[in-house]
Order: C-alpha cells, then sequence, then structure tokens
C-alpha cells in the first residue's frame, strides 16, 4: 500500500450575510466549478499569509481579517495524497472583487448557493461554515471533479468542534 501524504491547502470564503461570494474556477483543479478561493502554501507561508495571497491572486481583494471556521481532509480513491484545506471566514477585506485568469468572482445570497455546480462535498459542511460554527470533516471521493462531473461522495464524516 502506498504511503498517505498530506498537501496543505487553503479555502477563504467572503462571507457578509446573506450573501457570499464565491468564484468560477476558469482552469485547473475543480475548473468549470463553483468554489471559495484559495490554494496551495508556498514555502515558508504560514497558512494564513496562504490564504490572503491566494485571495489578492484569485479576487483583487486585500484580507483585512480572516478567521478559521473549518479543517476538511479530502481523499480520492487509488491516491495516496490528503489534501487538507483549512477554511477561512473572510470578515473584513479592501477593494472589489474582479475577474482574474483563475477565477471568476459572483456574489451569491445564501438561498441561491449553487450547490448543483459546487463540490458534492460543499451540502454537508457550508451550511455549518454559513452559520459561523467551527468543524472538522473528511470526505472521501472516487475521483476529481471536473466541469461535467462533480465527484461521488463515498465515504464522509463532519463534526462541529470548539476549537480548531
Amino acid at each position: 500500500m502506498n504511503k498517505q501524504t498530506k498537501k496543505i491547502m487553503t479555502l477563504c470564503l467572503v462571507h457578509e450575510h446573506p450573501r457570499v461570494l464565491l468564484g468560477m474556477k476558469k482552469r485547473g483543479f475543480g475548473a468549470g466549478r463553483w468554489n471559495g478561493f484559495g490554494g496551495k502554501l508556498h514555502e515558508g507561508e504560514t497558512i494564513e499569509e496562504a490564504a490572503k495571497r491566494e485571495v489578492l491572486e484569485e479576487t483583487g481583494l486585500t484580507v483585512e481579517e480572516l478567521y478559521k471556521r473549518g479543517v476538511v481532509d479530502f481523499e480520492f480513491e487509488n491516491d495516496p495524497t490528503i489534501l487538507e484545506v483549512h477554511i477561512f471566514r473572510i470578515e473584513k477585506y479592501a477593494g472589489e472583487p474582479a475577474e482574474t485568469e483563475e477565477m471568476r468572482p459572483q456574489w451569491f445570497t445564501v438561498d441561491e448557493i449553487p450547490f448543483k455546480e459546487m463540490w458534492s462535498d460543499d451540502p454537508y459542511w457550508f451550511p455549518l461554515f454559513l452559520k459561523g460554527k467551527k468543524f472538522r470533516a473528511r470526505f472521501k471521493f472516487d475521483k476529481p471533479a471536473t466541469p461535467e462531473y462533480a465527484g461521488s461522495v463515498l465515504e464522509r464524516s463532519i463534526e462541529e468542534v470548539e476549537e480548531i
């Protein structure tokens, strides 16, 4: 059996109730799906620094305040790499969202969130996020999403926690 490795990632959502900012991924991993903003850490970066950099790169927004709301482990069948995704809520920022080469940002009211065009795990943890709860979760998929295929969740666990 292959040894599992972890890759640390970030995912940031601007939530100004009753609306949330999502981005249509235009290329690469998750293309064709609505998602938050984020990605990989660069060498020497903290998770928070990576989160702020990715939001700036993908939306043009400068993050002034962000709060960790969740950590989700994503696994894919026949892939030894676990994606450990740190999920942040952005509460204060400067600038206006702008389209970039990678993402097209759009505001949605919480009752219009396009779950059918998002990753198939989002309906499970998003409600906790929107309520301001902290959570830990694990999802195992058959394979990564494509524009045509959302990926099937084979296993899942999610729990509300006091601290992350």
